[in-house]
């Protein structure tokens, strides 16, 4: 996590959007800005470019504002009003200069305006500005749904990802599975042993679920003692297995804290491998009261449904 969150700007490298109507800007911009650590993309009018920006979302738009049918005006506009890619910084570069066209780029969003012809290294170290912080706000926008103690994302972004994920399923019904995990008597290991041994056990168990989960699950911290886990493109059955191997996993850890005393998880799994017309309240509403049955099961297991249906699934016989 802490890797995905440094990437310094020198070492990243980024794709930037040239929209202008000006095959003559492309192959100069091409020539000149070969040593940079880019990919320049190229659109030769309005449409195309924002187009191009929805679909590859690029670290960077470099903007012309004179160009036929649709002006960068209104690129800009349309790139800021609503459009997924409304995040992208955009630098005008442009023949017009009019302090009023000037006003209008900054007020429509703009983070630079570079008139032409432009100098070519003043737009080197420009872009560089502009790159750098744009890194700087998406490193921000991550930390802001990180959780600072174990590294996981936090709740905010649970929140957000799920609900993408249940999009998602409703579109293309592709299976999805959701677990959550509780601690077991996890305040008797603050009050016996004190709360950086909790904080141990928290981190180890972080990494214990970031080790053994996928590039595409999205592991969480759901609050206190409790985490998330979302499973796209994974049935409750292999989510079960999944999880199951996480709790044997744990209960097989020794503490140095507390080597007499060890730590297990309840974990409540829902999932399906079709569209359900769930809600994403209704679907971890679910999922808690599996949860519930596992803690009063006993503790220490895995309660896995199929979501629509209620019913409980056993485990595949296969990793998942």
């Amino acid at each position: 996590m802490k890797q995905d969150l440094n990437n310094d700007t020198d070492d990243k490298r980024h794709s930037v959007l040239v929209i202008d109507d000006s095959e003559d800007v492309h192959r100069l911009l091409q020539a000149r800005l070969r040593q940079e650590n880019i990919d320049l993309l190229a659109a030769l009018d309005g449409r195309t470019g924002l187009a191009i920006a929805e679909q590859d979302s690029p670290s960077l738009i470099l903007l012309d504002l004179d160009m036929p049918d649709m002006d960068g005006f209104e690129v800009l506009r349309e790139l800021k009003d609503g459009s997924s890619a409304h995040d992208i910084p955009v630098i005008v570069l442009s023949g017009l200069h009019s302090p009023a066209d000037k006003v209008v780029a900054f007020d429509l969003g703009a983070v630079d305006y570079v008139t032409k012809p432009f100098d070519l290294m003043e737009l080197r170290v420009r872009l560089r500005a502009a790159l750098r912080m744009s890194d700087l706000v998406d490193m921000l926008a991550r930390l802001a749904h990180v959780d600072g103690l174990t590294g996981l994302w936090n709740r905010a972004h649970f929140d957000d990802r799920w609900a993408a994920c249940i999009s998602e399923n409703n579109r293309h019904g592709r299976p999805l599975s959701v677990a959550l995990f509780d601690l077991d008597h996890f305040k008797s290991i603050n009050d016996t042993y004190g709360h950086p041994a909790g904080d141990a056990v928290l981190q180890s168990f972080a990494k214990l679920i970031k080790r053994e989960c996928r590039a595409s699950d999205i592991p969480c911290r759901y609050g206190g003692e409790e985490f998330a886990l979302i499973m796209p493109d994974t049935a409750p059955e292999d989510a079960k297995f999944v999880c199951d191997r996480i709790r044997t996993e744990l209960a097989a850890l020794s503490w140095p804290a507390h080597p007499e005393r060890k730590i297990t998880v309840s974990i409540g799994v829902s999932g399906t491998d079709k569209s359900v017309a769930v809600t994403p309240e209704q679907w971890l509403e679910d999922t808690d009261k599996t949860l519930y049955r596992s803690k009063k099961g006993g503790r220490d297991q895995v309660t896995a449904i199929d979501v629509e249906s209620g019913n409980m699934v056993e485990a595949s016989a296969k990793a998942a």
